[in-house]
């Protein structure tokens, strides 16, 4: 009989990040999700802890808390992220620092903090959500889309280095997804009247698209046959919207690409 697997999910109190956490405990995983606060209501069969990840201490205690319980991590999942949508210099520098300091350095503190563990004990895997915007630019998203390219990059380079060890890290890259991401993202800091109505439409186009979205569950079913793969990828499309803009940006001419993205983002 199989050892049940262990894994932590952070940000796992609502969206992507609940619905990963409760699939995987369905498929006999022993699962930690994470949140800022301890959710009394997170999901069903999964501990929730509390864990900040931009705080060094607070990741480094949670992964030793889940060693003294489960005396291994199989599996990581880094989900906590947060959004932000508007031009790209209507946001500070601190407040871009704060965003990659969620959704950037907090991969990386979770990651160096989970790594010696799956050395030590022969082998584990690493799942990063990033999203499409992560592959294509994404006009009024600039500084989301830049950290999510930076998962990219990492991600990749970081498989290359761990391999040595069994350890394998994949991206996740989802479109569109069911959630309230987008009504929790941070609004631009410094805002500039001239782009009022881009901004102002763009939040309209993601009203439009947000009922129409993938499920969490389409992103799970993802995540789990990355986890159970023999000879994971590196990246892995989430969804059929992803899919196709993913396919587009490999064999679509620039021009072709150009004019269909700000189409897409009702541009001029």
């Amino acid at each position: 009989m199989a050892a049940v697997r262990t894994a932590i999910v952070t940000g796992a109190s609502s969206g992507i990040g609940y619905a990963t956490a409760e699939g995987l405990a369905h498929a006999g995983f022993t699962v930690f999700g994470t949140s800022r606060k301890i959710a009394n209501d997170g999901p069903k069969g999964v501990t929730m802890l509390a864990c900040d990840v931009t705080e060094e201490a607070s990741v480094s205690a949670l992964v030793a808390d889940v060693v003294s319980r489960a005396g291994k991590i199989d599996l990581l999942v880094n989900n906590a992220g947060i959004g932000m949508f508007g031009g790209a210099e209507e946001s500070s520098i601190p407040q871009s620092q704060a965003l990659f300091d969620v959704n950037v350095f907090g991969v990386m503190r979770m990651t160096n903090a989970v790594l010696p563990v799956m050395k030590r004990q022969g082998g584990g895997r690493i799942l990063n959500i990033g999203s499409i915007l992560g592959v294509i630019p994404a006009p009024y998203s600039a500084h989301y889309s830049a950290a999510k390219h930076a998962i990219e990059g990492y991600s990749e380079s970081l498989d290359h280095e761990v391999r040595a060890f069994n350890v394998r890290v994949s991206v996740i890259e989802p479109a569109y997804v069911r959630t309230v991401f987008d009504q929790n993202g941070m609004e631009p800091d410094q805002q500039k009247a001239e782009y009022d109505q881009p901004r102002t439409a763009v939040a309209a186009l993601l009203r439009d698209v947000m009922p129409k979205a993938d499920l969490p569950d389409v992103v799970v079913k993802v995540i789990i046959k990355a986890v159970n793969d023999q000879a994971p990828r590196r990246r892995y499309t989430a969804g059929n919207a992803a899919r196709m803009v993913s396919l587009l940006r490999r064999f679509a001419t620039a021009g072709l690409f150009d004019k269909t993205l700000r189409k897409q983002f009702r541009l001029a």
